[in-house]
Formats: C-alpha cells, structure tokens, sequence
C-alpha cells in the first residue's frame, strides 16, 4: 500500500460483499452504459476489458438496452474465453428493446423473453446479479418479483436488485419478498456522485438496515467531475459532451459555468491527495461503507488505468470537509428525483 503526499492511502483493488450477501465485488466495477456499441469498436472493447481484468477489476455491468442491446453483444465476446466463475456479471431489464408493448417493462413475460437473450448476448449460462432497471408501475410488484424468484431457483440469476427505486418502491418489495418465501433483493443500483446525493437521506439508512449493498453509477457525473470541461470553453472533441447518441444530453444537466468552476476548485484538494479529480471523485463514493462498488466507463485502457486507482483510497475527514465547503448547495440532495416513468417507458 501506498501513503500519498496528503495522507490518502493507495492500494491495489480491494474488494466488499455485495450488501449482505456472500458474493464479493470488486470496488470498481467495469461498465459499458453508452461507450459499447456506441462510441467504442469491439476491438477497443476488448482491450478496455482485458485492462479491467488487468487492474484486479472482477465485476462488469452492462443493461439489455444499453447501446439497443449491442453492448451485452460487445461484452459477450469481450469476456469470451475467460473463466467464468473468474468474474461477476451484471445486467439489468425495463426499457424498451423492441417496438413492442410487451418489449418493455418488468412483465413476467418480458422479464423471461429478456433474460434469454440476455444469457444468448452474453454467451453464459446464468448472471451473477440481475436487476430490475427502473419502478414499472403498470405491472403488479408481486408478478414481477415472482418472476426473479424463478429465475433464482432455475439457477439463470444469482442474485437480484434493482436501479433507482425509491424508498418507498424498495420497503414495498422486501415486504412482498418476506411474506412469500421469495428470494431478498441485495443490491441497489442508483446515480450517486458528489454532485448528486439524492440516496443519502432515505434510500441508503433504508439500504444499510435491510443488508442491501449500492453499486453506484456516474461516480463521475458523466465525467463532469474529471475537470476536463472548462467554465467558458467548449468540451473537448470525443468527449461525453459531444456524444449525440446518448453522452451529451446525460451531461448537459452540469455543463455550466457554475458547476464547472467549483469543479475546478476541487483541484488542489485532489492535487494534495496526490489524486487526479476523477480519482477523488471515485474515491469519494467508496468513503460510503455501504456502496459495494462504484462502476467506471472507459473508451480507452488508460482510463481504466487511472481511474482504478480509487480503490483502496481512505479519505480523511477534512478532506471530506473540504470537499463540501467547495460545493457548496451545488450538490442534488432531494430524494423526490429518483423517479421512474409513470406511465411505463
């Protein structure tokens, strides 16, 4: 392990227990969201996830609507010819991958037909953690959490959670779960960053006492948090900003002067970590004891390089201080944003 010049220690990949289960992650998590199929070739694919593997990184999490399924395509063939009990896959349901009313949504249909082409996209036999992508308030919760059950015992899932439920949505199912004999969700997957804290007030005391673990995604704010964007200057070329399939709209939310300039204040504290920003910015989710791990896009090895270096970083308290003292009231802390689409997508 590693002492940085302002305290932070750095080490190489650590791993947590995914909430209360027995199953370890590692505390950074490969993602492909928008980058595969999309901004990233399947040759460049290969090389982010072998470099994954190279940095300790066990866990990789993908969606069947990520990329319009091509992305579990790309990390199927990515991951083919590793061992399989050597890593833990990830995926997740609800919108659309179809035109169709029943190509959507957490049916016991749809959950079922997904799930299958999900294990054939992928090339595996079962799926180490399965999530349900949002809330889908047109179809029963007993139905749907029934259909995850099965799927639990047909050995296909692992494992199960969900992606931003609210408070209220996650009571509702572990009650369901409970009164059924089914198997308990274990893992929550919200939007969590130092610029969006929406979980902290309900979700995750909800989460700590119901043994369920967080895997975060956009630890980085879309890479806002990278202090690659300026305040006053145009985002650079082949950046998420300049990503009209799908990067430029999920960042636009920070791209003002505002935002970017606190960013850059964060500067020295990360210089004094001996960390890069979106390092710091990494490392700051991982201070959560209950965020099991916190997922990472790449469209170069590099990235995943740099970015793995989060893991293992302990945060002192000042820091930690010193981090809200630039932020300010920047930071989205109303738990009422974590929505799903009512009606269904």
């Amino acid at each position: 392990m590693t002492v940085l010049q302002g305290g932070a220690t750095l080490g190489t990949m650590e791993y947590r227990r995914l909430g209360s289960s027995g199953m370890y992650v590692s505390e950074i998590t490969y993602g492909n969201w928008i980058t595969h199929g999309s901004q990233v070739e399947q040759e460049a694919a290969v090389k982010c996830v072998r470099a994954a593997f190279d940095c300790g990184i066990t866990s990789f999490d993908t969606a069947d609507v990520y990329a319009g399924t091509r992305a579990e395509t790309v990390l199927g063939k990515a991951l083919k010819g590793v061992k399989r009990e050597s890593y833990e896959l990830f995926t997740k349901v609800y919108w659309p991958t179809g035109p169709g009313k029943n190509d959507r949504g957490l049916s016991r249909k749809h959950i079922m037909e997904s799930v299958h082409a999900s294990l054939k996209r992928l090339q595996t036999d079962h799926i180490d953690l399965y999530q349900f992508h949002r809330f889908d308030y047109e179809t029963p919760l007993e139905e749907s959490l029934s259909a995850f059950d099965d799927l639990i015992r047909q050995g296909k899932v692992m494992y199960i959670g969900f992606s931003e439920w609210n408070a209220d949505q996650i009571s509702s199912a572990l009650k369901i779960q409970d009164s059924q004999g089914y198997t308990r969700l274990v893992s929550s997957q919200p939007q969590y960053s130092m610029l969006w804290r929406v979980i902290e007030s309900k979700v995750d005391p909800l989460c700590r006492a119901e043994g369920i673990g967080h895997i975060v995604w956009s630890p980085i704010a879309q890479g806002a948090l990278t202090g690659k964007y300026l305040p006053g200057s145009k985002p650079p070329k082949g950046s998420r900003a300049t990503d009209k399939k799908g990067g430029a709209n999920m960042i636009s939310r920070w791209m003002n002067d505002e935002v970017l300039s606190a960013v850059q204040r964060l500067k020295p504290i990360a210089d004094g970590e001996g960390l890069t920003l979106a390092q710091l910015a990494v490392a700051w989710v991982l201070q959560n004891p209950n965020v099991s791990s916190a997922i990472i896009g790449a469209t170069k090895p590099a990235q995943i390089r740099e970015n793995v270096k989060a893991s293992g970083v302990k945060l002192s308290s000042e820091t930690m201080r010193a981090i809200d003292d630039v932020l300010g009231k920047l930071p989205e802390r109303d738990p009422a944003k974590t929505v799903s689409p009512q009606p269904r997508a």
